[in-house]
């Protein structure tokens, strides 16, 4: 058996599978974000272990002759997040999150330096960790001064799940202190943070031992036997080895709390300028390109508060068949943007309202500002040098099947939804656990699975949405005029 944990901003998902990767079951541990100020979002690192204990006291109750037979987790995790821990492991502050901005000062003066982009084949955003370490240098200088490792979300469930201070490198990419290409930390970029390698954790591939587990939660789970921890992926890497997307020219989106456009790649191919992140993947001389937004279905559950009624209810007023867009535009930066803008200051907008726009009309504007979000991404792979002919769906937001028509037809490209099952990161993470407890060949074990439906794109309404998307582009310099 094998346990793969997947630690997201919301919550933390366990999921047990066994030698053939049949999925035996999974539970899960709720998180909250906290948001003190406009543009901040943190969490605290304990409620990520009470949130893991919950997800494997869930497991437990259900399936505890299989939780017992466990031989190697995997970890994945919500990236950029920056858990900074003193000498005796203690955590000094609130983990600074993804999708925290406060850093663009920051950020924008690491992204004037041109080591950076060259080094790590990455602008330099708000929401990385090496800018978020400068603004605690800037505003908390007491607790910088303490800080003696600094953990990726995932990393410190590691440290508390084998007592090892060890990262691998899909996940370190993003913190903008990796030599990507070379696959190791940077002294030059740790430096220009004033920090040094003495503070990261070792670095390992997605697939190598990275720990064994503690005897005292091998005691608290039932587990007798030893357990391999796997260096394990970032969240969006670990998806994709659960999608399967591990070759040259397999592609994924994923609608979650952000959007990614994600396409593997059998080399490293960097263009900054197109703000597409350029990463290493989770199994080893592989890389990849993605796009990244930061509200996918978090614009929509943001609206459902507002609308008062669930996501599942407005979306289920669409019905089932593609409507042409209505001439309402939804801009959806809530808290900034990433691929294509580079944005911390920006925000979100409804334009083009009427008396007319009724809820119905507000709920089809705000799945296709996500949609032509995610059209943005593809312009920017493309000029990166990618091209996609299909993508497989993932992530929430993937249920609403008139969601993936409107995606469908805005990208020009068929969208596959996978056979019923969770193929998600959670289930990446257990594959990588499985690699890496037997050492079998990481590109069979991450296989694609079978399409269930293809939803191609609505011709009928082509013209329609190029028009759409072409005032939702015209929209965001008049939006940024006022935002900056």
């Amino acid at each position: 058996m094998y346990l793969g944990l997947d630690l997201g901003t919301s919550g933390v998902k366990a999921m047990l599978i066994d030698g053939d990767q049949k999925i035996i079951g999974s539970a899960s541990g709720s998180l909250d974000v906290s948001r003190p100020h406009s543009g901040w979002s943190e969490q605290d690192p304990a409620h990520w272990i009470r949130a893991t204990q919950e997800a494997v006291a869930g497991l437990k109750a259900k399936f505890p002759q299989q939780l017992a037979a466990v031989k190697g987790i995997g970890l994945s995790g919500q990236m950029h997040g920056a858990t900074l821990l003193d000498a005796d492991d203690k955590v000094l502050r609130p983990c600074i999150l993804w999708n925290d901005t406060r850093s663009f000062r920051e950020a924008a003066e690491f992204d004037a330096n041109p080591i950076f982009r060259n080094l790590t084949g990455n602008i330099v955003f708000p929401g990385f960790t090496a800018p978020k370490l400068a603004w605690v240098k800037n505003n908390e200088p007491k607790i910088f001064a303490k800080v003696a490792k600094v953990l990726l979300p995932k990393d410190y469930l590691r440290l508390w799940l084998t007592g090892e201070h060890i990262s691998e490198m899909s996940d370190s990419a993003g913190t903008s202190w990796l030599d990507t290409g070379a696959r190791k930390w940077s002294s030059e970029l740790l430096a220009a943070t004033d920090l040094s390698e003495d503070q990261m954790p070792k670095l390992v591939e997605g697939t190598e031992q990275a720990g064994m587990l503690r005897g005292e939660l091998k005691l608290a789970w039932g587990i007798p036997g030893d357990v391999v921890v796997a260096g394990g992926a970032g969240d969006n890497a670990a998806s994709a080895c659960g999608m399967g997307t591990v070759a040259e020219g397999n592609a994924f989106v994923s609608l979650g709390t952000s959007g990614v456009l994600f396409a593997a790649n059998a080399s490293y191919l960097p263009k900054p300028e197109s703000a597409v992140h350029a990463f290493c993947h989770a199994l080893p001389k592989t890389w990849h390109q993605m796009g990244v937004i930061l509200s996918a279905t978090d614009a929509l559950n943001w609206y459902s508060h507002i609308a008062g009624k669930s996501a599942a209810e407005l979306t289920q007023e669409l019905g089932d068949t593609l409507k042409a867009p209505t001439g309402v535009t939804f801009l959806p930066y809530l808290s900034g943007e990433r691929t294509p803008h580079n944005d911390a200051v920006i925000r979100g907008s409804f334009i083009g309202l009427g008396h007319e726009s009724s809820r119905v009309v507000l709920t089809q504007a705000v799945l296709e500002g996500v949609t032509f979000a995610i059209r943005d991404n593809l312009e920017a792979l493309k000029s990166a040098g990618t091209s996609i002919s299909r993508v497989t769906a993932i992530g929430g937001g993937s249920r609403s099947r008139y969601w993936l028509a409107s995606i469908a037809t805005a990208l020009g490209v068929p969208v596959d939804i996978p056979a019923d099952g969770d193929f998600g990161a959670a289930f990446g993470a257990a594959r990588l656990g499985l690699i890496a407890a037997t050492g079998a060949d990481p590109v069979a074990v991450c296989s694609a699975p079978k399409t269930e439906e293809t939803i191609d794109p609505v011709t009928s309404h082509g013209e329609a949405y190029e028009a759409a998307y072409a005032r939702y582009r015209a929209a965001y310099p008049a939006i940024r005029t006022i935002g900056h």
